[in-house]
C-alpha cells in the first residue's frame, strides 16, 4: 500500500492491471481509490487471458461495477485460454497475431479481423465511438453532423478524456507470454499525459501559506517532491524524487522548507528497473535519485531557496498492530537501533517508539505479515535476530457525547509560582477526521501568546485517552475559557492546564473504545462455504456478499483484526487447503460493550 500511495503522488499516468480470471479484487479497489484521489488517469490491462477461466467481458463489468470507472475496450483479445491468440484494435479494425513458436511475443503480424469476429468489433467501435461523443465535443460534433470519425479524431479524443479522468481505455493480454504487451505501451504513448498535460503542481508558501504553482518548465525555479528513501547495500542513502519545475545539476544546492536547511547534490541517478546511470542533470517531468544526502525523509519539498514552495507529501495510514522486539544477543542491540531507524525510514507505515512503562523497544505496521517481513529484512539485511512478542492490536478512543473540560494549574508558595487556567468544549467529530481545534477565546481572558501552549497540550492529551490509554481520535476541541495572572503564568503551565482540561472533557464525554477493521476476501470451493462463513461469523465478522464465480465462493466480509490472529492456519483446516484469502485495513468501530473489560484488563496485566 506504502509504495503504491507514493508512487501515484508522483506519476502523471498509469497503468492498472487486472486478472482476468478474478476481475477486480480488493487489492484492486484500494488501488484504485489511491489513484483517484491523486487524479491519476488511468489505462486498465486485463492480463492473464491465456489462464483457464479467463473472462474479458466480465472484467469489465467488474470494472464498472465495483470501480464506478467508464471502462471500454480500445484493444479486444483474439481468442482466450488456450486459444489466446492475440488481439484486435477495436480503433484501427486489424488483428495482432502473435507467432505460436516465439515465446517471447516478439514475432506478430496484422492481418484482417476474422469473419468471426467482424460483429463483435463493430459493436465495440460503436460503443467506442458512443461513449467518447458523449464526452469530447470533437467527437460529438463529427458524430452530429455525420462526419466520418476517423481514427485519429477518435484516439485524439480518447486522449483528452483519458487525461481528463472521464475514461478509462482497456487492453487485454498475457504479460506472461508478452502478448499484447507491446500494444500496451503504443496505448501507453497515445492516451496518457506527458507532463506537459497536466496542471502546474499547487502548493503553498511556506510561512505565509499563500498558494502557489509549479508549473514544468525548465526555465522556471526548481521544485521537486522526495517520495521514497531507501538504503542500497552498495551506493548507501538513495533519495527518490519528482521534478515539477527547473533542473537540478550535480553540485547544485536545494533548499527543504521543513528542516529549514540547505542539501548540496554529490552525484545524481537515474534508475530504470535494475538498470542505474549516473546523469548530470535532471529536467521537469523526471524521475531521480540522490545519493548520499541525509537530512530528508519521505514527503520532504526540495526547492529553489529563493523561490520556497511546499507541495502536499503522500498521504499514509497509522499502524492498526503493534508487537515488543528484543534483540536475542548484546551484540545484536546496536545493530537493532540502526536496523530499525532505516526501515522506519524507509516505510513510512512502519513505526518504532519505546514504552514509556515498560523501556520495551515496541514496533508497529499495517499488520501480521508487515511486521514478519520486517523482522525479516532485519535478518537479511542487518544480521539482527531478535525476539518478538505477542502482536498488540493498536486500540483508539473517542468521545459519544458533548462536554466541558476544566483544567487548572495553580502553584504558589512563595517566590514565582505556576498558574494556568484552560475550559475546553468537547464534542465528537466525523469518522476518519482526527482531530480539529478551534480557539473561541475573545477579550484576552487567555493571552494570545499563551494559545500555542494550549493547542500543544490538547495536542499531547489525545496521545493517551482515559479508558485504557489508547490513542483519541476523531474529536473537535473549542478552547472557550480561561484565566492567567500577571507573573506566574507561562507556557508551560497553559500546556498542562489544557491537559488536564482535555482529560476532565474525555471523562465527561462517554468515552467508547474503537478497534480496527479489516476488509476480507475469502475464495473458498462452494463446498466449504458454509464452514468459512460460519467461522467469520465466530470471528464477530459480518459477511456483505457472497459471488459465485464458477464451483468458488467469493466471500466478502468485514471482521475485527483481534479475531484474525492465526486466520491463515485455520481456513488451511477448515477448506483442506483449498482457500485462499486476502485482507486490507478498512476502518474503525466501537468495540462492543461486553467485550471493553477483558481488553482494558488485559492491557493492565501487561
Amino acid at each position: 500500500t506504502v509504495e503504491v500511495e507514493r508512487s501515484l503522488r508522483v506519476l502523471d499516468g498509469a497503468v492498472a492491471v487486472f486478472d482476468a480470471v478474478a476481475g477486480v479484487q480488493p487489492q484492486s479497489e484500494t488501488v484504485w481509490r489511491q489513484a483517484t484521489k491523486y487524479n491519476v488517469p488511468c489505462i486498465a490491462f486485463i492480463n492473464k487471458m491465456d489462464r483457464v477461466g479467463a473472462d474479458f467481458k466480465m472484467s469489465i463489468e467488474s470494472m464498472h461495477k465495483k470501480l464506478g470507472a467508464n471502462a471500454w475496450p480500445v484493444l479486444l483479445p483474439l481468442g482466450k485460454e488456450d486459444q489466446f491468440k492475440g488481439q484486435i484494435d477495436v480503433i484501427n479494425k486489424k488483428a495482432v497475431i502473435y507467432s505460436d513458436s516465439d515465446q517471447l511475443g516478439s514475432t506478430y503480424e496484422l492481418a484482417d479481423v476474422p469473419k468471426e469476429y467482424v460483429d463483435l468489433v463493430d459493436k465495440a467501435y460503436h460503443d467506442l465511438v458512443q461513449q467518447i461523443s458523449n464526452l469530447d465535443d470533437e467527437v460529438a460534433e463529427a458524430v452530429l453532423e455525420e462526419k466520418p470519425v476517423t481514427p485519429e479524431l477518435l484516439k485524439a479524443g480518447i486522449r483528452r478524456q483519458t487525461i481528463a479522468n472521464k475514461f478509462v481505455p482497456v487492453v487485454g493480454g498475457s504479460a506472461l507470454k508478452n502478448k499484447g504487451v507491446q500494444y500496451l505501451v503504443d496505448a501507453v504513448v497515445d492516451y496518457l499525459p506527458s507532463p506537459l498535460d497536466i496542471p502546474p503542481a499547487k502548493g503553498m508558501e511556506p510561512d505565509t501559506h499563500e498558494p502557489m504553482e509549479a508549473p514544468t518548465d525548465d526555465n522556471a525555479p526548481f521544485c521537486s517532491l522526495a517520495f521514497k528513501l531507501w538504503s542500497d547495500p552498495f551506493v548507501g542513502k538513495l533519495v527518490f524524487f519528482r521534478v515539477y519545475s527547473g533542473t537540478l545539476s550535480k553540485g547544485d544546492t536545494v533548499y527543504n522548507p521543513r528542516t529549514n536547511k540547505r542539501e548540496r547534490i554529490s552525484r545524481l541517478i537515474q534508475i530504470q528497473a535494475d538498470k542505474r546511470e549516473d546523469i548530470a542533470t535532471c529536467y521537469s517531468g523526471d524521475i531521480a535519485a540522490i545519493v548520499g544526502i541525509k537530512n530528508i525523509t519521505t514527503g520532504d519539498t526540495l526547492c529553489d531557496e529563493d523561490h520556497p514552495i511546499l507541495l502536499e507529501p503522500p498521504t499514509f495510514p497509522d499502524p492498526v498492530i503493534s508487537m515488543a522486539i528484543e534483540p536475542k544477543t548484546k551484540l545484536d542491540q546496536e545493530k537493532m537501533g540502526v536496523a530499525l531507524q532505516r526501515l522506519a525510514e524507509e516505510d513510512p507505515t512502519f513505526r518504532v517508539y519505546t514504552h514509556e512503562d515498560t523501556g520495551q523497544t515496541i514496533i508497529a505496521g499495517m499488520g501480521e505479515l508487515h511486521l514478519e517481513i520486517i523482522r525479516d529484512r532485519m535478518f537479511r539485511e542487518f544480521k539482527v535476530d531478535a525476539n518478538a512478542g505477542k502482536p498488540q492490536i493498536a486500540y483508539r478512543e473517542t468521545i459519544t457525547g458533548n462536554a466541558h473540560g476544566v483544567g487548572k494549574l495553580i502553584k504558589q508558595s512563595g517566590g514565582r509560582g505556576q498558574y494556568g487556567h484552560v475550559e475546553v468544549d468537547v464534542r465528537p467529530g466525523a469518522r476518519s477526521t482526527g482531530l480539529v481545534v478551534e480557539n473561541k477565546i475573545v477579550g484576552g481572558i487567555i493571552p494570545r501568546e499563551y494559545i500555542p501552549a494550549v493547542k500543544k497540550g490538547i495536542e499531547e492529551a489525545i496521545l493517551n485517552g482515559v479508558l485504557g490509554g489508547y490513542p483519541v481520535v476523531d474529536v473537535e476541541v473549542d478552547i472557550v475559557y480561561g484565566s492567567f495572572h500577571e507573573v506566574d503564568s507561562n507556557e508551560l503551565a497553559f500546556k498542562l492546564a489544557a491537559i488536564f482540561a482535555m482529560k476532565d472533557g474525555f471523562k465527561q464525554g462517554k468515552p467508547i473504545l474503537l478497534e480496527p477493521i479489516m476488509k476480507v476476501e475469502n475464495i473458498t470451493p462452494e463446498e466449504s462455504q458454509g464452514d468459512i462463513c460460519g467461522d467469520l461469523s465466530r470471528r464477530r465478522g459480518s459477511i456483505n456478499s457472497i459471488e459465485k464465480r464458477g464451483h468458488l465462493a467469493i466471500i466478502h466480509a468485514e471482521v475485527p483484526l483481534a479475531e484474525l490472529f492465526g486466520y491463515a492456519t485455520a481456513i488451511r483446516s477448515l477448506s483442506k487447503g483449498r482457500s485462499s484469502y486476502s485482507m486490507e485495513p478498512s476502518h474503525f468501530q466501537p468495540v462492543p460493550q461486553n467485550l471493553v473489560a477483558a481488553i482494558l484488563d488485559q492491557k493492565e496485566t501487561k
